[in-house]
């Protein structure tokens, strides 16, 4: 069975849509248009925490996940394990909590999934649960891949 993430099923966000509220928390497909302000500008001045995970290079779990680590600035404690990383992004005690909510830019998505299809697809699972998680409270989570 493909999974959504792999197939490009995901429903496509603008980031203004994200940071305004228009749409809802979730985990989406972004392409950048000319009017969509910059990730690292436009979300920390509407009051959200915007965090930017690069895969340039990644083929596999190991990296993503240690990408994962360096980008969010996971506690030492992190257990470079698909388990550990849904347990820290569904505790973020470590960080300040925002104004308005979580941005999470996933760049280089393509190849990552392209290189490690499966380990996408669970990235993507364990991205979507984290997102779900955080849905109904009060600093939501959504997820951008790029």
């Amino acid at each position: 069975m493909t999974s959504p993430q792999t197939s490009g099923a995901l429903p496509t966000a603008d980031l203004s849509g994200v940071l305004d509220g228009s749409l809802p928390p979730g985990l989406y497909r972004w392409r950048p248009s000319e009017g969509d302000p910059g990730p690292a500008e436009g979300p920390e001045e509407a009051g959200w925490d915007s965090r930017v995970v690069d895969l340039a290079d990644v083929s596999g779990t190991a990296g993503f996940l240690e990408r994962c680590a360096e980008s969010l600035g996971f506690p030492d404690s992190f257990g470079h394990n698909w388990d550990a990383l849904a347990d820290c992004l569904t505790d973020l005690s470590w960080t300040d909590p925002p104004e308005q909510g979580r941005l999470l830019l996933v760049r280089g998505w393509d190849r990552f999934t392209e290189a490690a299809p499966r380990d996408a697809a669970t990235a993507a699972d364990v991205l979507a649960a984290a997102v779900g998680f955080w849905g109904g409270r009060a600093t939501p989570m959504t997820v951008l891949l790029s």
